[in-house]
């Protein structure tokens, strides 16, 4: 009697996203774990972990990377991946935290200690394993939010816990709280006042040129011409018109419109935000059912009726997506308003790079893409949730 049966292939075992996922977590192994300076500005000294965390810390950081790099490789449950990759980014955290403050000297308040490649290396390689688990279990929108929210509650309990306190971006924090949070709420400001301006006058505009053609064409050919001009270029063009009048009406210098500062960071944001909305507005009136509108007729609904209890209702999961869009876009091109006196994160960023100071950046450019990253899930649930209703 012959045995038919075929060894199971090392292809159905091995993960194939599993095997740059470990690739980058061992390469991280070998490379520093820490970077510390005497002060902000000298080079740094390299630490390896067994460096910075002696003893059984260190040991036990390696033996947990190197475990999760090799449980990253193998086809496991999406379930029991995503709580290898939150256990792995947990230990690395709280590691971190105990390096920083093993090669702090007790009471030095000047030197400054950062994460360094092997950090880096580790976090991009158990990121990318939670983001794979997470879209191999196709939660649902709510169950996305609850997931975002329990991760920030837990990044919110390590930075509240002191653990990081001696971490050179928190360093720099602490020197700048106040500035910080005033800068944080200019951000948010330009981010979302632009986008309601551009939601007031887009929504409308798109509603108006969406029956004629050739005003379509005219008007957002005039808009997308606007969004291929490089976000610095717009901020200055918009200085000269704005300063002057500034200087000529003095009610418009009265409430805040000058040639530098938020009104040109402003309008900026608002000219790059109407083209997504006018867009989408015409794609989702677009998509609306020729046969919606004829039972509407029929129903003996006057046009505006149609509109507001038809077609905009219809047409309103693509309005969503065109706010997501705008949302995370502006975000982002907010940093650059820094450059005109505009605040905002990128006051940091820009600081950081005049003065050579990579914590500097970090302080502007992390909460940046964590508003960016957070408005983007709770956007994407919103759309997804709208679309599931309206198909129900």
């Amino acid at each position: 009697m012959t045995d038919n049966s075929t060894p199971l292939s090392s292809r159905h075992v091995i993960d194939r996203l599993g095997i740059v996922i470990f690739a980058l977590a061992v390469a991280g192994l070998f490379c520093p774990f820490v970077l510390f300076r005497a002060n902000r500005i000298v080079a740094g000294e390299a630490r390896y972990a067994l460096d910075a965390l002696p003893g059984w810390p260190g040991y036990f950081l390696l033996a947990a990377v190197g475990t999760g790099a090799v449980l990253a490789l193998l086809r496991l449950d999406s379930r029991l991946r995503l709580a290898v990759s939150f256990a792995a980014l947990a230990i690395l955290a709280v590691g971190l935290g105990w390096a920083v403050d093993s090669v702090t000297p007790a009471g030095d308040k000047i030197s400054r200690t950062a994460p360094a490649l092997g950090f880096w290396l580790e976090l991009l390689a158990f990121g990318l394993l939670a983001a794979d688990s997470v879209v191999r279990l196709g939660l649902k929108p709510l169950s996305r939010i609850a997931l975002l929210i329990a991760v920030s509650v837990a990044i919110a309990t390590i930075l509240l816990s002191g653990i990081w306190s001696d971490l050179s971006v928190l360093r720099e924090y602490a020197n700048r709280a106040d500035v910080f949070w005033r800068e944080a709420a200019t951000h948010i400001a330009l981010a979302l006042g632009s986008l309601v301006a551009a939601a007031l006058v887009g929504l409308p505009l798109g509603i108006a040129i969406h029956p004629t053609k050739r005003l379509r064409a005219v008007v957002t050919g005039l808009l997308s011409a606007v969004q291929t001009i490089p976000s610095i270029a717009l901020f200055g063009l918009l200085i000269a018109p704005l300063a002057w009048l500034a200087a000529t009406v003095p009610a418009a210098a009265a409430i805040g419109i000058a040639g530098i500062g938020a009104a040109p960071a402003m309008l900026a944001l608002f000219l790059y935000s109407l083209m997504p909305v006018v867009s989408n507005t015409l794609a989702g009136l677009d998509a609306v059912p020729p046969a919606a509108n004829v039972a509407a007729r029929g129903m003996g609904m006057t046009d505006a009726e149609r509109l507001l209890q038809v077609q905009l209702p219809l047409a309103f999961p693509s309005i969503l997506a065109a706010i997501r869009i705008v949302l995370v876009q502006n975000i982002g091109l907010a940093t650059v308003a820094a450059l005109i006196g505009g605040g905002g994160f990128g006051v940091f960023v820009f600081q950081g790079v005049g003065q050579t100071a990579m914590d500097l950046v970090l302080l502007g450019a992390v909460p940046t893409v964590a508003l960016a990253f957070a408005s983007a899930v709770i956007l994407d649930a919103a759309v997804e949730l709208v679309s599931v209703k309206g198909r129900t």
